[in-house]
């Protein structure tokens, strides 16, 4: 499979609307009345979410690379 900068872009775009609904979602969870009950899933979420941002970290320097590549 070739990767176009069209599907590095887009695949940002994906995770970073996923970062964004597990943000929301920690953010629901810290704020429920007895946030300890939800502790496990709080960590999942925020784990999920470093890892998401290095794979965004990662797209963008790739998109950056390919953009050199053009000039």
């Amino acid at each position: 499979m070739e990767i176009t900068r069209a599907h590095l872009v887009e695949a940002k775009r994906q995770l970073d609307s996923t970062i964004h609904k597990l943000k929301e979602t920690v953010k629901t969870l810290e704020g429920k009345e007895n946030p300890n009950r939800y502790k496990s899933q709080i960590t999942l979420a925020k784990r999920r979410i470093e890892a998401f941002e290095l794979s965004v970290y990662l797209i963008e320097r790739e998109i950056r690379n390919l953009s050199e590549k053009n000039k």
